[in-house]
């Protein structure tokens, strides 16, 4: 989970500050020696830590910090403050052309999840702001990198512009002209990759640049590999002049430290992040939002949004009817929680919640276990799951024996959804639309 680790030592490190009434200088400073400790053991880039400490030093040893009734939460405000302005302070979009289409240039090393992430961003585009993109395929140099676009393409419902092994100037310039011609105002170009920044490929990279005139550069980068990251971002911004980043693999990267680097060095914004192998895994880059993560605030904004995106609202309407008329059923209960898997798993989930990632520590959500939950549904016949009252012994020996699991696992989910019954019938007006948006308490 990203910044897992930081998080847990400047909870540790803030841990001290609360446990104490009244602070003084030397509270502050050791507190921020840990603090230090912890964003350089993140693999933040040292200069970044040191002007990081020293400000927020400077601005928590004021006497109206120190002399506060709740010095330490002062405290903490300032370190969520400057962590949000080291990330760039506000959401940055990208810059839409007056004149359709908007070209994006993607470039980036290769492994760094380049071909799938640009796609992301399309369907993304597609989906949340109703834009009709189009990819094309320029990297014309690595094995099955136009089909895996194309492949990818099919997936999301994009179209792919392709002309094969040619010249990839000349591909850029007629995808841009067939973007015109066939209505699409986005054009996301895929450029060719390699293991190391070398002149070719920068050279290559600069035609495209000079030729195209992309109204953004995006260059796509590995959160996992840390500092390697950074000094990416630095070198293509250095020779090829990039407008700002999509951070790949958020999810994997424990420490963080490419993500709270890379504007500070670059000075050129992260505007999406990658976090996730699913098609659909890709968000905007809200700088507040993954301070307040960070500091084991969670990020209910995102939540809401994810559930809004994934719960329908007339199905929901339709349930929540149900529910009032006690005729909730196990198919019902399948759909809630197929929706509950279109907003990530169940960690992704209670790490944005205040306080989340440190229940996790103690909290250890199993998603194989919905995956079970869902087997055994599935191994129902229709009428099981509309009157599961029917559901005796020898039927509970063959859905048991249907999803490869035991009576008792099939016993454990009729009693969960007995229970929840009982519940249901007990709430009513407000409450039960609530609880028909917000999706049911699912068996863990």
């Amino acid at each position: 989970m990203a910044f897992e680790g930081l998080t847990e030592k400047l909870n540790n490190a803030f841990k001290k500050l609360r446990s104490r009434g009244r602070l003084t200088e030397g509270d502050v400073k050791e507190a921020m020696r840990e603090v230090r400790l912890a964003l350089l053991e993140a693999d933040v880039n040292f200069k970044v830590v040191k002007q990081f400490v020293a400000s927020v030093t400077e601005k928590a040893a004021g006497a109206d910090i120190l002399e506060s009734l709740t010095p330490a939460q002062q405290v903490i405000k300032i370190v969520n403050d400057e962590l949000c302005e080291l990330m760039g302070g506000s959401q940055s979009k990208i810059r839409m052309a007056n004149s359709p289409p908007t070209v994006v240039m993607f470039v980036g090393l290769q492994g760094a999840g380049k071909t799938t992430n640009i796609a992301k961003l399309a369907a993304y585009f597609k989906k949340h702001e109703n834009r009709r993109p189009l990819l094309c395929a320029c990297d014309v140099y690595r094995p099955a990198a136009i089909k895996q676009l194309e492949v990818v393409g099919e997936q999301l419902g994009i179209p792919v512009f392709q002309q094969g092994q040619g010249d990839p100037v000349e591909i850029a310039m007629a995808a841009r002209e067939h973007a015109r011609r066939y209505g699409n105002d986005l054009l996301f170009i895929d450029t060719a990759g390699r293991l190391h920044i070398d002149e070719e490929l920068m050279d290559e990279l600069r035609r495209i640049k000079e030729q195209v005139k992309p109204h953004e550069i995006m260059l796509a980068v590995d959160a996992m590999t840390g500092q390697d990251a950074v000094n990416a971002a630095t070198a293509f911004d250095e020779q090829l002049g990039i407008d700002s980043v999509l951070m790949t693999k958020m999810d994997g990267d424990a420490r963080g430290g490419a993500a709270l680097s890379v504007k500070a060095v670059t000075g050129k914004p992260i505007k999406f992040c990658g976090v996730g192998e699913k098609l659909d895994a890709i968000e905007p880059f809200y700088p507040d939002r993954m301070a307040s993560r960070i500091l084991g605030m969670g990020d209910v904004l995102t939540l809401v949004e994810k559930a809004q995106h994934a719960f329908d609202e007339k199905k929901a309407l339709e349930l929540e009817q149900k529910m009032r008329k006690g005729k909730l059923t196990l198919t019902d209960f399948y759909e809630q929680m197929q929706q509950m898997k279109d907003m990530g798993s169940m960690q992704d989930i209670l790490s944005m919640l205040p306080g989340g990632s440190k229940g996790l520590s103690q909290l250890k959500v199993d998603d194989r276990q919905l995956a079970r939950t869902e087997a055994i549904i599935l191994s129902m016949t229709e009428k099981e799951r509309t009157s599961p009252e029917i559901i005796n012994y020898s039927r509970k020996k063959r859905i048991a024996a249907g999803c490869g699991l035991k009576i008792e696992d099939v016993n454990r989910l009729l009693k969960q959804f007995e229970q929840m019954q009982r519940l249901m019938k007990q709430l009513s007006g407000g409450n039960m639309k609530k609880l028909s948006k917000m999706g049911f308490n699912l068996p863990m």
